[in-house]
């Protein structure tokens, strides 16, 4: 993008969160197959959805990104694609009425394998092995053998990837995501207890619909209706699986990381003379940061120069993490960086991250009122700077998990055991990720009134 750029340039800068494999030629063995095998994701797709992103930068579009903290290998199956899709689809419809606007559908999905974590070993009954970090990289038993980098786990990584992307494009274009098919699931949750203002929402997205179809505008008769994009993405942590599956795009020449559609940098890789930022730099995929509470204003500038130095709409979206209690601590400072820069960006809200807390039953998890508070004041901090609030990005399951306390349906400390099946970090379940839909829809709605209002 800037200067001559080579997809093996990261292999010579500094490298963070990433395995030691003990059989490098084994590794180069796997590399070597996967450089031969078809991209995920097409160079295409990736640009209709910066296009998108583009419109969510100027509020024309809302972002909506979802899913897995990390994907799973004994996990993996149809039905639970089809539950976080369908989960997903419930939330853009109320996320759509809200805003007045499209909602882009990313989902954390088809590449999630990867995590960083926050030390390189851990401990366990006085034995010290290294930590998880993934199931492409190693396993989670704690025993020596398990948590062995093994390279061959990108060639499972990939095949699961291909076949959740199968399933997905066919979910978009065959009909499950007629959008009455939808509202109906979304009408099932606001029969819950306790739901009085959802049924109210659920109501006038019904009328909306009725309105439409006794119009003649029914989805039989737009095959649309029917259709929707849906893209995903992950963290772009293992570069020889990213480096190995980067396309040339023949049609245009350029540079596409062929894992998925958006790829995204973590608040411990984001170094501007690192790895990670050297590799992503070069591709045209959109690129997500993440923005933690220890980013200052001289370590964004950098990074926004070397991530988007063309300062192109719908490229780089920030993705903020910083605690509830803690936004307008942190937040302003970036924001003001961003304006006094010019730089376009889609902001993005990542309230997930900052508020794990370890339960007094011993489990990590993350309290919904938390996590609703953060969205809360990530709007007020664009309300009070005159920004534009362009997304959220949620770690969710359409599963009936108990991983994250509170919601309608309260989840308690005591009921975090029941059923409590993350690989990695809690997630919010389908009840609880479509209550926070309604919840960031009410805030959409207020966005949309004072930009009335303003104009």
């Amino acid at each position: 993008m800037t200067g001559v750029w080579n997809k093996s340039d990261w292999r010579k800068k500094p490298r963070v969160q990433m395995p030691d494999y003990p059989d490098q030629d084994a590794l180069r063995a796997v590399e070597a197959q996967l450089s031969k095998y078809p991209p995920l994701v097409f160079a295409g797709e990736s640009r209709r959805l910066r296009a998108e992103l583009a419109k969510a930068s100027r509020g024309e579009a809302f972002l909506l990104q979802g899913g897995d903290c990390a994907e799973s290998f004994a996990e993996f199956s149809a039905d639970s694609i089809r539950e976080t899709f369908k989960v997903m689809l419930q939330m853009a419809v109320v996320l759509t009425f809200g805003a007045k606007v499209p909602v882009i559908k990313v989902g954390r999905m088809a590449g999630q394998f990867a995590k960083p974590r926050s030390a390189p070993t851990e401990t366990k009954g006085g034995v010290e092995l290294p930590s998880y970090r993934g199931d492409i990289i190693n396993e989670i038993d704690f025993t020596e053998a398990a948590r062995l980098p093994d390279p061959e786990k990108m060639l499972r990584a990939y095949t699961q990837a291909a076949a959740s992307l199968n399933l997905l494009r066919a979910f978009s274009t065959g009909g499950f995501a007629d959008i009455h098919r939808v509202h109906s699931w979304t009408t099932g949750f606001a029969d819950a207890d306790k739901a009085e203002r959802y049924r109210d929402v659920s109501n006038r997205i019904s009328d909306a619909l009725d309105f439409m179809t006794a119009a003649g505008l029914s989805a039989d008769r737009i095959n649309t209706m029917a259709m929707v994009d849906f893209y995903t993405s992950h963290e772009a942590l293992l570069l020889e699986y990213e480096e190995a599956l980067t396309r040339v795009d023949s049609t245009t020449g350029q540079t596409i990381a062929g894992s998925g559609h958006m790829i995204w940098i973590g608040d411990r890789t984001r170094q501007p003379d690192g790895a990670h930022v050297a590799f992503c730099r070069g591709v045209i995929n959109p690129i997500g940061l993440k923005c933690g509470p220890s980013m200052t204003p001289d370590d964004l500038k950098p990074l926004l120069a070397a991530l988007n130095p063309e300062n192109a709409p719908g490229r780089l979206t920030l993705i903020t993490r910083f605690g509830a209690g803690k936004v307008a601590e942190h937040m302003p400072r970036l924001v003001e960086t961003v304006k006094s820069e010019g730089a376009n960006v889609v902001w993005c809200c990542d309230p997930m991250h900052g508020n794990t807390i370890k339960s007094a039953t011993g489990y990590k998890t993350r309290p919904f009122d938390l996590v609703l508070s953060e969205v809360r004041e990530f709007f007020a901090v664009h309300r009070e700077h005159g920004t534009v609030p362009g997304g959220v990005h949620f770690e969710m399951t359409g599963q009936d998990v108990t991983e994250c306390t509170g919601g309608v349906r309260a989840v308690t400390e005591e009921d975090l055991s029941d059923r409590y099946h993350t690989a990695c970090d809690p997630r919010l379940n389908a009840s609880q990720s479509l209550e926070l839909a309604f919840l960031v829809a009410e805030e959409l709605s207020n966005r949309r009134d004072l930009a009335r209002a303003v104009s």
